[in-house]
Order: C-alpha cells, then structure tokens, then sequence
C-alpha cells in the first residue's frame, strides 16, 4: 500500500446503512419527545443509550468517539448561543442572586448526600464527597439547550429569571471543574503522589474570575479602538463573512485561554459570546444564519446522544440499585428545586411560578455530573460500583426530569412567567448606553 495519503474506498452498505438510521432516529426521537413532553433531548440521549456501548453497542468504538468529539463541539456552540443572546444588564442587575443561588445549587446536593449516603446506606465520607459533587453540576449544555427551545411565544434569555438561570448555571460548571480538578487528585494522592491542594482549588477560581474581569477592559481599552481603527472599515465590506471569521478567531482564544488557564473552555465559550461585536449585521443574526441549522440539526444531537454514550444502563436494573437511585434521585431532585426559592413567595403566583422555572432548570446534572462521578469511580479507588450507579440513576433521572418539567411549566404558564415580575424586562440598552460595554466590541 503506498504511504501518505489514506486510500479512498466505498463504505460498506451495512455501515452506510446504519449511519443513515442513526441520525434519522436522532431527528424523530427529538420530534417525538418534543411533542410529548417538550423535552427533545430526551429523545436524542435514549438514542445514544441505545445505539451505543450500553445497550445494543450499533455505532462502532471509534464512531461513537468521534461522534462524542463532534458533540462536544456542538456543546459549545450551544454555550457561545447562549453567550451571544445573554443580556449584560440583567446579568448585571441580578448577580448577587444569582450568585446565592449558585452557592444554594452546591451547597444543598453535597450536604444532602451525607445525610442519606454516609448516614443512611453507610458509604465512605469521600465517597460521598465525590458522588455529592457530581450531583452539584448543572448541566449548562441542558440548560441552554431548554432556554432556546423551551417556548416559542417567551424568550428566556430576555426574562430575569433567565438571566439569573444563565449565570447560575456558569458559576455552578466553574465549581464543578474545581471539584473535578479535586477528585482528579484525590487518585493521585492515593497513589502516594504529592498535590497542592490549595493551588489545585484557588487556580480554576482565579483563572476564571480573571478572565471575567480582564476580558472586558481588555476589550474596552485596547482590542476595540485596535479594531476600530484598522480593522472595522474593511470588516464591513463584508457583512457577515467578516462576523464569522472574527467569531471563530475570539471563540477559539477564549476556548484556548481558558484551557491553559485552568479554568472551563465552557466558560470560555460563553464569555466569548457575550463579548462579541455588536455591529450590524449582528453576531446573533449571522450566528443564525449560518451556524444555527449545523448546530441545532448536526452537532446538538451528537452531543446529547453521546451522553447516551457514557450511560452504564444495563447495570442501573437490580432491585437494590433501582430503589437506592429512585430515592437519591428525589433527595437530589430537591436539592436543585430549592434554587428557585430565592425568587418566591409563600402564595402562589407568577413569581412562584418563576421560582419553580428556576429550579426546575437546574435539575438537569448531564456531561458535567457524569465526568466528575465517572472521574471518581475510573481514576481513585474511593467510589464504590454501587455508589457509581446510585449517582448515575440520579444524574439520569434529573436529566430527563428538569427539562420535561421546565417544557410543561412554559406550555402551560409560559405567558403568565413572561408576563411576571421575573419575566420580560424590556429592551437591552445600547451598547453605548452602558460604560462598561464598548460600541465596538462589547
């Protein structure tokens, strides 16, 4: 066989075939669980759970781990979505309550899992530690997944209690790559390895919160007048060509930065959306036109279905581990539900409603709450099988609950929420109304 090129050659038509009704069953199980219980991902994970490793085992090794790769990326696109819609004043004006109930989103799930694992089914205090941490999570690839496609009549992203859904949600994967970067080393301290562990915490919590705080003066004081002045004129002769060029080149940086920093690449995706230009045509607007229809029929799919990928479903059904994960599941279905108290009150009204909305949306644990428990069953010798497959029962259940739930809630209040005190505030200002944001850049 000649060297330096890979020989071109016909697919097999079994493979062909089965590639084929992949995506075709992607596409229906995404329509069909959208109708049923406005919750399209639920569909994509069941076929990712059952064309790959866990169940029927279809998809090849090596297809389901390029399909995982590509999903990723489709993860995060979803996030820099997100960063492109999220509105800079209302993330402003609600941080500190978003910030509570980041705090209330960890501190609950953690300290619940020692009530029921570590007092009542007896398992160590690390172990629980560990899958207490995996329930922290908050899937954000979910959560932006169901503030885009929740409703078609309310735009979460411009309500408050989106707003402070959005920041929440980042803040609760930045400790969550923090727990995750602890459990890491938590093998490699029962290997006899020596770790800094102060070091180990304070980089990921100082990484990103300088990137939140440099990014903007950086783009204010120095990339803006840069790009307006060289860069912006010849920019425009382009409309929307130039948007995608310069959308690539600021995700991948603050993808990149944000790795060797230490700190989420999700976090990087999203402060990248929230930075980009706005000129017109918008960023959102050629987002839309170009990149949206690859992402929302393409890469999303991929990426909740390789979800379905990392799910160990044939070891969930024994007597012992279904009811041990049915009530952790509820304990921990709680645990995220009383996020939305900090925007209630004791009667029931469209705040309340919004308080369950809220909840409701940080239910869901995902790719964030499967790494860090599968982290801790592969990589330490702390988790035990039967605490693994407690925590997954609980992560996949949660899953699948928190956007059904948020689904139902916007069909059938979607109005009254919109409408609400928590609701729809108005136009974004201008860019130039706000000093901290820059005309050009920010």
């Amino acid at each position: 066989m000649a060297g330096g090129f890979l020989p071109y050659h016909e697919p097999g038509i079994v493979n062909i075939l089965i590639l084929i009704s992949f995506f075709f069953f992607l596409s229906l199980a995404e329509w069909i669980s959208s109708k049923i219980i406005r919750a399209g991902i639920i569909g994509q994970i069941a076929v990712g759970i059952i064309y790959g490793t866990p169940l029927a085992n279809i998809l090849h090794a090596d297809w389901q781990s390029t399909f995982l790769a590509l999903g990723y990326i489709g993860l995060i696109l979803i996030i820099f979505e997100g960063g492109l819609g999220a509105r800079l004043d209302l993330l402003k004006k609600n941080f500190f309550l978003s910030m509570i109930g980041a705090a209330t989103g960890v501190l609950f799930p953690i300290g619940l899992s020692y009530l029921l694992l570590y007092l009542g089914f007896g398992y160590g205090a690390v172990e629980t530690f560990i899958v207490g941490a995996s329930l922290s999570a908050t899937s954000l690839g979910t959560t932006f997944a169901v503030i885009s496609t929740a409703s078609s009549t309310v735009d979460l992203a411009q309500t408050r209690v989106g707003s402070i859904l959005v920041s929440a949600a980042v803040i609760d994967d930045v400790v969550g790559l923090v727990m995750l970067s602890v459990i890491n080393d938590l093998g490699e301290l029962g290997q006899g390895h020596s770790v800094n562990l102060g070091w180990l915490i304070g980089r990921p919590i100082v990484a990103s919160i300088g990137m939140a705080i440099v990014t903007p003066l950086v783009t204010k004081f120095l990339f803006a007048p840069l790009f307006r002045r060289y860069i912006e004129y010849h920019f425009a002769r382009f409309d929307h060509i130039s948007n995608i060029i310069l959308m690539i080149l600021v995700l991948c940086a603050f993808i990149s930065i944000a790795a060797y920093t230490g700190t989420s690449i999700l976090f990087g995706a999203f402060l990248a959306g929230e930075r980009e230009e706005n000129k017109s045509p918008t960023f959102v607007h050629t987002f839309e036109r170009y990149l949206l229809d690859v992402q929302k029929y393409l890469m999303e799919p991929l990426f909740f279905s390789s979800i379905g990928f990392a799910i160990p479903f044939v070891q969930l059904w024994t007597g012992k581990r279904i009811w041990r994960g049915i009530v952790f599941t509820l304990l921990m279905l709680f645990a995220k539900l009383i996020v939305g108290i900090w925007s209630t009150k004791p009667v029931w009204s469209t705040v309340c409603l919004s308080g369950l909305l809220l909840g409701s949306a940080m239910v869901a644990r995902g790719e964030i709450g499967l790494l860090i428990v599968e982290v801790g069953y592969n990589e330490t010798s702390y988790v035990s099988e039967d605490a693994f497959i407690t925590a997954v029962w609980a992560i996949l259940l949660n899953t699948v609950l928190g956007p059904v739930t948020v689904g139902l809630l916007m069909k059938f209040h979607g109005k009254e929420i919109g409408e609400g005190a928590w609701g729809l505030q108005g136009t974004a200002p201008a860019a130039g109304d706000d000093s901290s944001i820059d005309p050009s850049l920010g």
